[in-house]
């Protein structure tokens, strides 16, 4: 037997309904709940200066440097990071915030901190 969960037809939201955000969820979770995706986009948001792969290949640990390849091409492919490579040797690659990631990163911080505010209280 199948369950439902029950849902309004209208939500809080205006303009959407519960069933077209459960579909959105799925994609939202594709940008930003890969490994090692918010620990790209985290130190970018602290500072308004370029960041090198460099820096981000020895701050990340956890991640190899193929995944954190992937990570950067997808996000800017997806526009939300904008990349700029220098035709000097060593090669230097620099990272930084599009607009659209700076709103996608003040997004997560609006979670995180929820997240603390929420994370001493009980559960009701």
């Amino acid at each position: 037997m199948e369950t439902k969960l029950p849902m309004a037809n209208e939500c809080g939201f205006d303009g959407y309904d519960a069933a077209s955000l459960m579909s959105e969820t799925a994609r939202l979770r594709r940008i930003i709940t890969k490994r090692g995706t918010l620990e790209i986009l985290i130190p970018l948001c602290c500072t308004t200066e370029p960041v090198r792969y460099k820096h981000f290949r020895n701050t990340i640990k956890g991640i190899s440097s193929k995944t954190l390849a992937s990570r950067l091409k997808e996000l800017e492919k997806g526009g939300v990071l904008e990349r700029k490579a220098y035709g000097e040797i060593p090669p230097r690659v620099e990272y930084r915030l599009t607009p659209k990631g700076q709103e996608l990163v003040s997004s997560v911080i609006n979670l995180l901190q929820w997240m603390r505010k929420w994370s001493g209280a009980k559960a009701s």
